[in-house]
């Protein structure tokens, strides 16, 4: 890692590979910063990628590194610490120590999945416990599905868009609101059943879900459970540049705020991926990082155009 570049990249997910990408292939000097964690690890598969799809995460990932490396690009483990404004940019600095500079900052670094306390979900999660149904449709067609609502958001629309992919869904309502009288008009009109009260833990056989056991000992036969977990932006290092998350639109989680290109409300800070659109797939996510690389570095050639011109200037009334 080197003392300074045009644009420091932080997160190597698909958004922050992508914009590396287009970076280095734009003559930038680029490092992409990844703490190794990705959201979708659990995940077996990437599915809805055109070309790609059903490639395994990992191999989606390396093959984007190898990319980013061929055009010059550098890409380092590593965990953000703090990102600081600085003269010509930003000091970036990281937990083990490591810093450097960088004109523009690229933040790609994605979320954090908070799931709710039932036993048994945490260790299912991307397997058999889920949440997005263009993710996992297809793979879980026809299966019985439970859908489990929380505080964090109601689970009604889940529920109704999963009977897209099966006509054997429940309802737990767990700890989330009741549905409403409309609400269980719609639900009773596409077969949706309700099961009321809490869940206590998933039961498991053969390491397969096998079903949902209730606070009062009932077992639900499920094959499948939709979880929405609340969802944290991994960026606390954007702190020192008063850069804070906002609540996301439909109370699920937190996002920040971006402009079309992916600008943040601080000049030379962009943002791609999960940490501005909760809802962006892989897919999405790519295209996010390579529309705001493409500004970042139009950004960097009016810059370098500016300094051109003042140079040029110097040199004519010395010359004069």
């Amino acid at each position: 890692m080197r003392s300074d570049y045009d644009v420091i990249v932080i997160g190597g997910g698909a958004a922050g590979l992508s914009g590396a990408l287009t970076l280095a292939r734009a003559r930038r000097s680029v490092v992409v910063v990844d703490a190794g964690a990705p959201r979708n690890a659990a995940a077996h598969r990437v599915h809805g990628l055109l070309g790609l799809d059903g490639i395994a995460p990992a191999e989606l990932l390396e093959r984007g590194r190898n990319e980013v490396r061929a055009y010059g690009g550098e890409v380092v483990r590593g965990e953000v610490d703090a990102v600081t404004a600085a003269a010509g940019g930003f000091d970036v600095r990281l937990t083990d120590g490591r810093r450097a500079a960088a004109r523009r900052v690229l933040v790609a670094s994605g979320l954090v999945d908070e799931l709710p306390e039932v036993a048994g979900v945490r260790e299912r999660w991307g397997r058999d416990v889920i949440h997005c149904p263009y993710c996992h449709g297809w793979e879980i067609s026809g299966m019985p599905v439970g859908v489990l609502a929380t505080e964090a958001v109601s689970a009604v629309e889940e529920a109704l868009l999963f009977r897209q992919w099966s006509d054997d869904i429940v309802l737990f309502t767990h700890t989330g609101p009741a549905p409403t009288a409309q609400d269980t008009e719609r639900l009773n009109a596409r077969g949706v059943r309700v099961q009321a009260g809490e869940v206590s833990a998933l039961e498991v056989a053969g390491d397969q879900l096998a079903g949902v056991r209730m606070g009062d000992g009932t077992v639900v036969g499920r094959a499948v459970l939709v979880v929405s977990p609340r969802l944290v932006v991994a960026a606390r290092f954007l702190r020192p540049l008063g850069l804070t998350p906002c609540e996301e639109e439909f109370g699920t989680g937190e996002c920040f705020r971006v402009d079309a290109t992916g600008q943040s409300a601080v000049a030379g800070v962009w943002m791609a991926g999960n940490v501005a659109d909760t809802a962006a797939q892989v897919g999405t996510a790519a295209a996010a990082g390579a529309t705001a690389a493409a500004h970042i570095n139009t950004d960097l050639v009016e810059e370098d155009t500016a300094r051109a011109v003042h140079a040029a200037r110097r040199v004519h009334d010395k010359v004069s």
